[in-house]
């Protein structure tokens, strides 16, 4: 039987680890809380429309790749640790634009300011993210332990998607658009002061040393996965933008601890393709309930199932990517399946704001049938050119 689990050693969950796998999700969170909030206060105070709307939310997502061929060079030339500070000290800076922006209550923004803004806080997020879990995170861990490192850090990045827009929404609603900016700007100071605490010794660069680089940033050799698991990310933003209520994003934390628990007695011996499919149709079976709301149980039910349907795929795709890449390749994977799946959600949100805010029956149909095509996709082809081509 192709089966896989991954082990728990108690000895991993030491404080550097802890510390830095805390700052992951912080510094996903300060992105995470502005998702819900951003495009109303877009809509109803800087009147845009809802084209610009999705355009602007999808721009976060296309500002990801920017920094990726320097990362290497970057981490390598300069001290690894400080150039990830600097670079989130940057997403607050632009962050600290829509403060700014907020202020001019007495006139409306240019949307190209708005764009360059998601653009910059896309680009930065980027670099820090992919310097955080492809460098820092591995260099806590031992060599023997770092596939778990990578499996769990990635949990912490999971919670933030329930967690920030929880935080999100709660200071929009009872208090404004600017506490949810400072919620973000502290949650990202916070992620800089846990770095902070965290002594990583220098390394020297290699010998050949390019300025531009695939090393860190993109896995060529995982093309079909990134494709799938961009497809599935694209369904994952498109239902964030049917404007969910707190309740909804709570008890997808709840799903996703049921995730947790699923990986660990029910998908533990089995056969490795399973959990993938499974996590496909319990998706597909959330779109179906939303779309018909026959009962108020479904807001409680779909939202747990989804939370199960994200945890089990995203946990399960983060470990084709590592096992697909040689050792030396490990954080270049683990950038690789990041910018699938955040990019995917940016854009996700943007279609669905752009082309279905008023249209949800039609997002969900539309969803449904990416969802379909990412199901047979995984199924009848890339499953099987995986286990043609793993490396582990």
């Amino acid at each position: 039987m192709n089966s896989q689990n991954t082990p728990i050693h108690v000895r991993l969950w030491h404080r550097d680890f802890w510390l830095m796998s805390i700052a992951n999700m912080l510094l996903a969170m300060s992105i995470y809380i502005l998702v819900p909030s951003m495009p109303i206060w877009l809509l109803e105070t800087e009147r845009f429309s809802q084209l610009e709307v999705g355009m602007a939310m999808g721009a976060f997502a296309f500002g990801l790749y920017i920094f990726g061929a320097l990362c290497s060079w970057l981490v390598q030339r300069f001290r690894r640790n400080r150039i990830c500070i600097y670079s989130i000290a940057l997403m607050i800076g632009s962050i600290s634009i829509l403060y700014y922006v907020q202020g001019l209550r007495s006139e409306f923004v240019e949307f190209w300011v708005i764009l360059l803004q998601r653009v910059l806080l896309g680009a930065t997020f980027g670099l820090a993210q992919m310097i955080l879990l492809s460098t820092l995170i591995i260099d806590t861990s031992e060599s023997d332990k770092r596939t778990e490192a990578n499996h769990s850090a990635a949990w912490f990045s999971r919670f933030a998607m329930s967690l920030g827009p929880i935080v999100g929404l709660v200071m929009f609603y009872y208090q404004d658009f600017d506490t949810v900016l400072l919620a973000s700007v502290i949650c990202a100071a916070c992620a800089i002061v846990l770095i902070l605490t965290v002594n990583f010794p220098f390394r020297s660069p290699s010998d050949t040393l390019h300025i531009f680089s695939l090393d860190r940033f993109f896995l060529t050799s995982g093309i079909p996965l990134y494709v799938n698991l961009l497809l599935i990310s694209l369904v994952v933003g498109m239902i964030m933008s049917l404007g969910l209520s707190n309740r909804f994003y709570a008890v997808i934390m709840a799903g996703f601890f049921c995730a947790l628990l699923a990986q660990r007695f029910v998908f533990r011996d089995a056969e490795l393709k399973s959990e993938a499919v499974t996590g496909l149709i319990l998706m597909i079976a959330v779109l179906l309930m939303i779309y018909t709301r026959p009962l108020p149980i479904i807001w409680y039910l779909a939202p747990l199932l989804l939370g199960m349907s994200i945890g089990i795929i995203g946990a399960r795709f983060l470990l084709f990517f590592i096992k697909l890449s040689r050792h030396c390749k490990r954080g270049t994977s683990q950038s690789m399946y990041f910018l699938g799946w955040e990019s995917g959600i940016a854009i996700g949100i943007g279609i669905g704001y752009a082309f279905f805010m008023n249209d949800d029956q039609g997002l969900l149909l539309t969803a449904m049938g990416l969802t379909i095509v990412a199901l047979l996709m995984y199924n009848y082809y890339t499953h099987g050119w995986f286990l043609k081509h793993k490396n582990r």
